[in-house]
């Protein structure tokens, strides 16, 4: 889908929707991009918005079935990345390898998982961004204000409480399209004696 297209799509959005966007600047380069609360299927056309109106050239994953038959164009013109999610391990070596051959994008990743409520994220973001040395930017939706748009780009340290403490204090008032949906921010690694730290440094 052409730049031109994309910028018009959304404009047009946020000049026709309800929703208000209110955002800081985007990452200057990669980043791995939180959509957060994801509790409606909503969150996926307000985050492309945000995108396309900031002109962030973005990269999602899907499970691999979506880019089966005719849809599968599409989703890859929308930024898609097909996903077989039996072997999770190559998920972020894939990303890994994407980033290291010269790709720039904002990967954007709903660590929640599911649009029903649950009781802790997936840690693929953290991976993903630990390995390869990438910044985290917090997007996010919120029904409470109406508003949507990115938060701030963060450095992990490889602390997991405490990389979390932050992202949950940013988290922490924002509602969702569905709120009684939302997933409190905790991955379970935080609830594993021993599983607090990596243990190694970012990758450069």
């Amino acid at each position: 889908m052409g730049r031109v297209i994309r910028r018009y799509l959304a404009r047009t959005f946020w000049k026709l929707s309800r929703w208000r966007l209110r955002t800081e600047p985007p990452p200057a380069g990669p980043a791995v991009l939180l959509g957060v609360p994801h509790t409606s299927n909503w969150d996926f056309v307000i985050m492309l918005a945000i995108a396309w109106r900031l002109r962030m050239s973005v990269r999602w994953l899907g499970k691999h079935t979506l880019f089966r038959g005719p849809a599968g164009p599409l989703m890859r013109a929308l930024g898609g990345i097909p996903v077989d999610r039996r072997e999770p391990s190559a998920v972020v070596a894939d990303v890994v390898g994407r980033i290291r051959s010269g790709e720039v994008f904002a990967l954007v990743v709903t660590p929640e998982g599911t649009r029903s409520k649950g009781t802790h994220w997936k840690s693929g973001f953290y991976r993903i961004a630990h390995e390869s040395g990438l910044p985290v930017t917090l997007g996010y939706v919120d029904r409470t204000t109406m508003t949507a748009g990115l938060g701030p780009t963060i450095t992990l340290t490889g602390d997991v409480p405490a990389d979390m403490d932050v992202v949950r204090a940013f988290y922490a008032d924002k509602a969702g399209v569905v709120p009684d949906r939302r997933t409190e921010p905790r991955l379970r690694e935080e609830d594993v004696p021993g599983e607090g730290t990596t243990g190694e440094k970012p990758a450069s």
